[in-house]
């Protein structure tokens, strides 16, 4: 009996299985829910959010001003007009309306 040199049936699943599952890892990494697409998703969407959030800080820093303002330890008459004339539709005697 002579052996041949070829490699046998066993080595060419091994193989196969190898690369198979090379395949499918690499997929993963890159498609994958903890993948390099998934991350960059992750990173706009942090730079969104962080931009939503220093607006509204800064919403926040105009609102506290205002109330501040409209206090009874510190009134800004000009504020205070101004709000007057915006939500009760006051007017001065001297002033005239054009519609």
């Amino acid at each position: 009996m002579t052996r041949s040199n070829r490699p046998g049936f066993g080595a060419l699943i091994f193989y196969s299985a190898s690369f198979a599952l090379s395949i499918y890892f690499t997929f993963a990494a890159v498609q994958g829910d903890f993948g390099l697409f998934r991350r960059v998703e992750i990173d706009a969407e942090i730079r969104d959010v962080t931009h939503d959030l220093e607006l509204l800080n800064a919403e926040v820093a105009r609102m506290e001003n205002l109330t501040l303002r409209l206090s009874d330890t510190y009134l800004d008459v000009d504020l205070l007009d101004e709000q007057a004339r915006t939500v009760l539709g006051l007017l001065r005697a001297d002033e005239l309306v054009i519609r």
